[in-house]
């Protein structure tokens, strides 16, 4: 089932804006449905992958039911984007959610990087993913009051001497390489957090557009960065 999650491919083609916009509950049948719910929507998804056991919240709109998008990505884990460029919603995407690509860091970043461990004494050493979501985008570190803050397109990686998890609820996870890990939720973002050597690592997707599966095989490749 875990693998079927990550291989759900779905394409919403949208005459509306993405906050507006809802998804037709497919069954458990690969089904293409079309309906009208202000504008055209087009959906095309595996159903069988909502044979999971949670509870969706449908909207019911002239005798037809609806789910809105974001609500079928966070139920399955999977990603949902907006390609602004094609004017779709995609959910899942064909197998390749998982694919990362190389960081490739400047010169000017990783100075950048290690300008920021610096402003912290006995906690200079710099880290940072190594890989990213295929799509992702680096954009810039910066320290904060306790910690170093490593801002993506899709993705945030936050690394201090402080564990932020105390306190909140938390659902544990080993992840590929035996590091153990634990998911909690502070708002509505779920955060992914875990210790390297003398430091707390943690990542996030704000805008939600990442899975935690994806989130999980990036978190493997922070390491030193030399």
């Amino acid at each position: 089932m875990k693998q079927l999650k990550k291989s759900i491919a779905a394409v919403a083609v949208l005459g509306m804006t993405l906050t507006g916009a809802a998804g037709v509950y497919a069954g458990a049948n690969l089904e293409k449905i079309s309906a009208y719910l202000n504008h055209s929507i087009g959906i095309q998804v595996d159903g069988t992958v909502y044979n999971t056991g949670k509870t969706l919240t449908p909207i019911t709109y002239k005798n037809t039911t609806y789910l809105p998008v974001r609500a079928i990505a966070d139920v399955l884990e999977v990603p949902v984007r907006y390609d602004a460029k094609n004017n779709q919603v995609l959910i899942g995407g064909n197998g390749q959610t998982i694919e990362l690509t190389n960081v490739k860091y400047s010169d000017a970043e990783r100075k950048e990087i290690k300008s920021a461990f610096a402003n912290f004494d006995g906690f200079q050493t710099p880290y940072a993913p190594s890989q990213m979501v295929k799509g992702d985008v680096y954009q810039k570190t910066g320290a904060s009051e306790d910690g170093v803050n490593m801002l993506f397109k899709h993705m945030t990686v936050y690394i201090s001497p402080r564990d932020y998890s105390h306190g909140y609820d938390s659902k544990p996870v080993t992840l590929s390489n035996g590091t153990k890990a634990k998911w909690y939720t502070p708002d509505d973002t779920d955060m992914l957090g875990f210790q390297i050597n003398d430091r707390f690592v943690t990542i996030s997707s704000p805008d939600h557009s990442l899975s935690k599966a994806q989130l999980e095989k990036v978190a493997v490749s922070v390491a030193q960065l030399k």
